[in-house]
């Protein structure tokens, strides 16, 4: 097995295909069937054009067999006339891949369960009915000129052998890929890589990976595929989906581009906006400390922390915050330092010596601790203020003088 201390993408990869890796984003399908999400028509819409400005490749955009305004949207998402690749979602029916046709889709997902478990307890079936209903769909996508996704859901529990009779028979009828769907998200990263590798050994050609997080580990599992092969990915912005959710896009592809060294095109300085207008669509909130997007991810407190971006942000960060819309903030609170405070009160217009700085920080971590919280601007005025007064003087310390704590930042 490869060494997985490295998670560069051979160069042939690199030199074969342009991009590399493709992003098929399903936050419009799977991101909406998070238990209690419901985006609106407009909010969709909304969505796929924030997708296709940030350049993602191929969107799912839902299911055309559930009708009324699922499929009305759908037509209209076509209609926009996007430079991405529009894709539908459905079961492996026949007239729900007619359903995709009338929206006027380019792409069709046509998903079957893969593992016993399912075809033997939900679907009550064989598998070879499976295998030729798989046949019977796919042939009739092709014959409708769609580029066609064959999902084998529930892979990760699939008989290995089954799972490449599966992928094959897709394939030979004119699927253009495989998805292989960890429903459950069961599998490790090592796991991944060897079922990854066994189905490119075996002849599958394209292979897409759709990951879950119930173990934490969606991310992880989508890059292990791609190390073994697949060029395809199944995302969701901010990591929405079933349970746990899926594999976020923004963590996928700044995992890529910064890890694996791969550049997929997308506009990533726009992450933090799409992830901000799907939260909202979706009533969930960003979470401060969520990768690559949380606000914490450029937010610094620690005096050792501080000091070293202060010093070179490349100390204490592997990308800069404008490469996904944020900002770095240097925090005021119980764990900062004297170069934080020296510096913080440098932007008041303050010069303060290093004696000041230790007296103030020592008033600072008392009054977090009390707050139990960071500081905002004006608090560190009035304790400034405060400071002084304890010392008895009649003018502020250094040149610029103390600024009215009431015109601080805003708490």
């Amino acid at each position: 097995m490869d060494d997985f201390s490295s998670f560069e993408i051979p160069k042939e990869r690199l030199q074969a295909a342009d991009p590399p890796v493709y992003i098929d984003d399903t936050t419009l399908r799977d991101g909406e069937q998070t238990a209690g999400v419901v985006f609106s028509n407009h909010e969709k819409m909304r969505i796929a054009k924030l997708l296709d400005e940030v350049g993602v490749h191929q969107i799912e955009v839902g299911i055309p067999a559930m009708g009324g305004d699922e499929k009305r949207v759908i037509t209209e998402i076509v209609e926009l006339g996007l430079d991405t690749s529009i894709l539908a979602w459905n079961r492996a029916v026949v007239t729900d891949v007619q359903h995709s046709v009338d929206c006027g889709v380019d792409a069709v997902a046509i998903s079957m369960s893969a593992s016993d478990i399912h075809i033997e307890h939900k679907l009550q079936k064989s598998r070879q009915w499976v295998l030729d209903q798989i046949r019977e769909c796919v042939a009739f996508a092709k014959e409708k000129g769609l580029y066609v996704s064959v999902n084998a859901e529930d892979a990760s529990r699939a008989d290995l052998d089954f799972l490449l009779r599966f992928g094959l028979a897709a394939q030979a009828e004119g699927a253009d890929r495989l998805r292989f769907c960890d429903t459950l998200g069961i599998l490790d990263p090592f796991d991944t890589y060897n079922v990854i590798s066994f189905l490119k050994k075996q002849g599958v050609r394209v292979i897409e990976m759709h990951t879950h997080d119930d173990f934490g580990m969606a991310t992880a599992n989508a890059l292990a595929g791609i190390k073994a092969g697949a060029t395809y990915v199944n995302t969701t912005v901010n990591g929405l989906g079933e349970r746990a959710g899926n594999a976020a896009l923004e963590e996928v592809a700044m995992a890529l581009k910064h890890i694996g060294k791969v550049e997929v095109g997308l506009e990533t300085h726009r992450f933090r906006e799409l992830s901000e207008y799907v939260a909202a669509a979706s009533a969930r909130s960003i979470p401060a400390w969520k990768s690559i997007v949380g606000t914490n991810v450029f937010a610094h407190e620690s005096g050792i922390h501080a000091d070293g971006v202060i010093k070179n942000p490349l100390n204490y960060e592997a990308f800069s915050p404008e490469d996904v819309g944020l900002e770095r903030q240097i925090v005021v609170g119980k764990h900062s330092g004297t170069r934080t405070i020296y510096r913080k009160f440098q932007e008041f217009g303050l010069e303060l010596s290093q004696d000041d700085c230790a007296a103030i920080l020592e008033m600072v971590r008392k009054t977090a601790v009390e707050l139990k919280r960071a500081l905002f601007e004006k608090e560190l005025m009035y304790i400034y203020r405060d400071y002084i007064t304890r010392l008895g003087e009649a003018v502020p310390i250094g040149n610029g003088g103390a600024p009215d704590p009431a015109a601080g930042g805003a708490g």
